[in-house]
C-alpha cells in the first residue's frame, strides 16, 4: 500500500514535469499565439458589431424623441384650438 502511494506520487510528478516541457515547447507556443490571434480577431469583430448596434440605438432614440415632440406639439395645438372655441 505504501509503495502504491509513492508510485502514484512519482508518476504524477513525472507527468507534471513532462507536461510543463510540452506546454513550454516551440510548437505549443506557436499554437498559443495562433489561438490568441483568433481571439483578438473575434474581439475586433464583436467591437465592430457593438459600435453598429450603438449607432442604431442612437438613431432609434433620436427618432423616438422626435415622434414624442411632434405628438406633444400636436396635442398642445389641439388644446389651444379647444380653448379658442370656448
Amino acid at each position: 500500500m505504501k509503495f502504491k502511494g509513492i508510485g502514484l506520487f512519482a508518476l504524477g510528478t513525472l507527468f507534471g514535469l513532462e507536461g510543463v516541457k510540452l506546454l513550454s515547447s516551440k510548437d505549443a507556443k506557436k499554437a498559443y499565439a495562433h489561438c490568441t490571434a483568433g481571439v483578438l480577431r473575434a474581439k475586433d469583430a464583436v467591437l465592430d458589431q457593438v459600435t453598429t448596434l450603438q449607432e442604431n440605438c442612437t438613431d432609434i432614440y433620436e427618432e423616438a424623441k422626435s415622434i414624442n415632440e411632434d405628438r406633444a406639439n400636436k396635442d398642445n395645438g389641439s388644446c389651444e384650438e379647444d380653448d379658442s372655441k370656448s
